[in-house]
């Protein structure tokens, strides 16, 4: 897998990179696990914008991904790699021996044709998952679960990884990418491995249209806006705000601390990123 970079035949190809995937199906997705994926356009149940600057972007059917490999003991073979369009990272496609399909996140380095397991006993090898009480110092993981049975929820992105690096009483120390180490339950699954297509955060987009594509919308500044939208805005000629900056609602913004207390779970906060 490596980046490719376009040739400038025109503006829109000017400064656009994509990635070279020779590995990814070039077939259908398996249609059992594709549900219909309706856009919200930054709208809640009620009609209302709750979110800016979203909207349009291509239609996309969701995958089913297994994040919590809860199917223990079961060997299964790895069908094909595919590119999944709402996320970063690719999928596999699993065939599991007793006939049942699913799709996981693909680690760097696992292909079609391999064979992977989830359960307690697995082998550490990448792509297989097993409990944190099983795992050695030092192994690369992700797709963790923050609660036994709950599923994958830290470490899903494209090229990310976090390590083991301590085990302590009924906790183990999981370092994160952000640089923050956090306490997870030992008996909380966790996946070997690095997620793959670690050029994606390399690729440059190159256009506006590309990111439309995406459902993002242009985001306006502030100071372009008129006074009664925004309250930087306005002003005689070209003006940069002349206050701090703030939320169009008067909450100011860079650094200013919104939250009323803690997550339940920042208690599990050995050490943070900061």
């Amino acid at each position: 897998m490596a980046i490719k970079k376009y040739k400038p035949v025109s503006p829109g190809r000017r400064g656009a990179s994509g990635v070279i995937s020779n590995e990814l199906l070039k077939g259908k997705s398996c249609k059992a696990l594709l549900r219909p994926s309706p856009s919200s356009g930054g709208r809640n149940t009620s009609g209302r914008m709750t979110v800016r600057f979203r909207g349009g972007g291509h239609k996309r059917r969701y995958r089913l991904i297994d994040f919590k490999r809860d199917k223990s003991g079961v060997p299964a073979k790895v069908a094909s790699i595919e590119y999944d369009p709402n996320r970063s990272a690719y999928i596999a496609l699993l065939n599991y021996l007793d006939g049942e399909k699913r799709y996981i996140l693909a680690p760097l380095g696992l292909e079609a044709g391999d064979e992977v397991i989830a359960g307690k006993g697995a082998e550490i090898k990448t792509g297989n998952a097993l409990p944190l009480h099983e795992i050695p110092l030092g192994t690369n993981l992700h797709n963790i679960e923050m609660k036994p049975g709950k599923g994958g929820q830290l470490v899903r992105s494209a090229g990310v990884v976090a390590q083991l690096i301590a085990k302590e009483g009924d906790y183990a120390h999981i370092k994160l990418p952000s640089g923050e180490v956090r306490f997870i339950r030992l008996d909380c699954m966790a996946t070997i491995g690095q997620i793959g297509r670690v050029e994606w955060g390399n690729i440059s987009l190159g256009k506006a249209g590309r990111t439309r594509h995406l459902g993002r919308r242009p985001h306006v500044r502030g100071v372009a806006m008129n006074p009664v939208d925004h309250p930087l805005g306005g002003g005689e000629g070209k003006a940069s705000g002349g206050r701090h900056p703030v939320s169009p609602w008067g909450q100011p913004t860079r650094g200013y601390k919104t939250r009323k207390k803690g997550k339940p779970s920042d208690k599990m906060i050995v050490k943070r990123r900061k």
